[in-house]
């Protein structure tokens, strides 16, 4: 074993109680006494009898030098070995070397940048309908409606379904998935026993084979019926050719269809959910939003072509994901000030929500562009309110951080 940094001496078992249980703080002692690179040993990696350390890193040298280095021996994809039996072993999360490589390179050109006004209309649609659902004069959660857009917009932009019986099976089968795959036990080795379905996992489990089933008749389908005149994410992958000319095969796009759901979706409802509690918290922030706003928009609806001039939105987002990254696996910072994001280019080394190097995430350009719209279509068209006396908590759902009591608001529909 190489010499690595000093870390807690308690048990394994221990630490992964700290790391489940309460993650920030957790980080944030080890940090305070260890500084900015620590180990810890949790008993969930490698094989008995051998779990290999993490190490955390928050100086941005030591950063640039892990996202700049050897794929071949900074071997990420080994590292997501937990989420295997869910995301498949064709998942771009789980390839490391010139396999990733391969694959990455047939899963960017949807993903570019120009490509996001194209789906900006549907966010702006999703958006409107689940806001016309919102509870008036009394306190609701707001994140399951966050989770309700983000999985709606990745069912028409990425899936390529309409309203209709199988999106709602569809929807329906997923929304299970999902709130089982959140709960951070599911995860681990120790727990994964069907008996039957009647487990946490077995239910994960057969959700999972529902799904399949789903997407690999919807493969077929596209298949058969071609893709002329779609956009969606997933015909543009039916119709990928690697540099031998080789399309993906069925196994490897549900593999990157389902990577595409579990990443896209959680994580930008969350971040959403962190997003309006920082503005509910800070006054003068949300005066300046609704001012550009006002500015840019006028007093209709948020259309696709106003979001790139969202300046200060844009910083807001960017702020937001700072402070409350959804996996934070770096400690920091403590201050919410969206204009040091203002006019500003930030080092890759020390701003990374979407990982760096060749691991950042595929999806940041969409996933950035989806949650202006939907935040911008929110202060358009609703004025919402912290809930009285709530206090928030970070908590845990699955590999993510979220706020505690699903981000309990009050909103109010704005005159025309």
């Amino acid at each position: 074993m190489p010499d690595v940094p000093a870390g807690p001496a308690t048990s394994p078992v221990i630490q992964l109680y700290h790391w489940v249980r309460r993650p920030i703080p957790f980080m944030e002692e080890c940090a305070a006494r260890y500084g900015d690179r620590f180990t810890i040993r949790l008993p969930i990696f490698g094989e008995a009898g051998d779990r290999p350390p993490l190490v955390f890193f928050s100086d941005p040298e030591a950063v640039k030098e892990i996202f700049t280095g050897n794929d071949d021996e900074l071997r990420a994809g080994e590292a997501n070995a937990p989420l295997l039996p869910l995301l498949g072993e064709h998942s771009l999360l789980m390839l490391d070397g010139a396999r990733h490589l391969h694959e990455r390179r047939l899963m960017m050109p949807p993903f570019h940048g120009e490509r996001m006004q194209a789906y900006g209309e549907t966010m702006c649609e999703v958006t409107d309908a689940s806001i016309e659902a919102w509870p008036a004069g009394r306190p609701f959660p707001i994140h399951p409606h966050m989770q309700r857009i983000t999985l709606d917009v990745i069912l028409r932009t990425v899936f390529g379904l309409e309203e209709g019986a199988q999106m709602v099976r569809l929807r329906d089968l997923l929304t299970e998935l999902l709130a089982f795959s959140t709960n951070p036990l599911a995860l681990l080795p120790w727990f994964r026993v069907e008996l039957g379905g009647f487990t946490p996992w077995g239910r994960l489990m057969r959700a999972s084979r529902a799904v399949d089933e789903m997407l690999f008749a919807e493969i077929r389908r596209r298949r058969e019926v071609g893709t002329t005149g779609r956009t969606d994410i997933l015909s543009m992958l039916i119709e990928a050719r690697d540099e031998d000319d080789r399309p993906m095969s069925d196994v490897e796009l549900r593999d990157e269809m389902f990577t595409l759901l579990v990443a896209g979706h959680e994580t930008t409802a969350t971040s959403l959910c962190w997003v309006f509690h920082r503005i509910l918290r800070r006054p003068d922030v949300l005066e300046k939003l609704r001012a550009e706003l006002a500015r840019v928009v006028g007093t209709g609806p948020v259309r696709p072509e106003h979001v790139p001039a969202l300046e200060y939105l844009d910083a807001t987002i960017k702020e937001t994901l700072r402070l409350n990254p959804i996996i934070p696996i770096v400690p920091d910072p403590e201050r919410f000030d969206p204009d040091r994001f203002v006019g500003q280019r930030v080092s890759p080394y020390a701003f990374f929500p979407f990982g760096g190097g060749i691991r950042r995430c595929l999806g940041m350009a969409f996933a950035l562009y989806e949650m202006r719209v939907v935040t911008a279509e929110v202060l358009q068209r609703v004025v919402l309110r912290a809930a009285p006396g709530y206090q928030v908590r970070v908590v845990r759902r699955g590999i993510t951080f979220a706020p505690s009591d699903g981000l309990p608001v009050l909103a109010e529909k704005r005159a025309a």
